[in-house]
């Protein structure tokens, strides 16, 4: 398993949900602490507004879930899958995902600062205006990945791939470029300087003596 930042240790849970079916179910206002959710199918499960504190999902599928103003909060992710899953304005603050897919899965808005995913593949995820400060994303892979208008200050990048990723509008301040990858990354003008800036350059109109 992957390690959380700082070595901090997962939360241990204290009830556990093994192989459930809730196939299609609408799981909206529930609300679980500290429950280990093993081989559970969430597939198409409709959530509005569920709390999950300190939860472990080991080999669950969100795949085509629909999350709305839920929380996982400091919940721990392993062998997860979430094909197609939308989070909707959701807290996810201070959740791991270790060897998760995120194939097509979309994030729009909410806050998932201090999240963990090294290592994780988002080439094919698209996350807008969701706050990540402090997110944990050393050694992720987000190869053409749409990753527009994210608060990213703090955030850890080294050994990050971003090749071709959509970066507009997101807060790069905390990205040293000579560390990641990021040919082919779109930024616009305003991120361009922080870039250069962070490789020691002065950036200086050309005024004509």
């Amino acid at each position: 398993m992957a390690d959380r930042k700082y070595g901090v240790e997962p939360p241990p849970t204290e009830t556990e949900v093994r192989q459930a079916d809730w196939y299609g179910e609408d799981i909206s206002g529930q609300e679980h602490t500290r429950v280990a959710f093993v081989g559970v199918d969430l597939t198409e499960t409709t959530d509005d507004g569920a709390v999950f504190t300190e939860c472990t999902f080991r080999d669950c599928r969100f795949n085509l879930s629909r999350h709305s103003e839920a929380a996982f909060l400091n919940c721990t992710f392993t062998g997860c899958s979430f094909f197609q899953a939308s989070f909707t304005g959701c807290k996810l603050v201070g959740s791991m995902f270790d060897r998760c897919s995120f194939d097509l899965m979309t994030v729009t808005g909410g806050d998932w600062s201090f999240v963990g995913l090294p290592g994780a593949d988002l080439s094919r995820a698209t996350l807008t205006g969701a706050r990540m400060r402090e997110a944990d994303l050393v050694g992720a892979r987000a190869v053409g990945a749409t990753l527009r208008h994210l608060d990213l200050s703090a955030a850890w990048f080294h050994g990050t791939d971003l090749s071709g990723a959509d970066l507009r509008g997101s807060d790069l301040s905390a990205l040293d470029p000579r560390t990641v990858e990021l040919a082919g990354a779109e930024v616009d003008v305003t991120q361009a300087v922080v870039l250069v800036t962070a490789l020691g350059l002065r950036v200086r109109p050309d005024v004509p003596e």
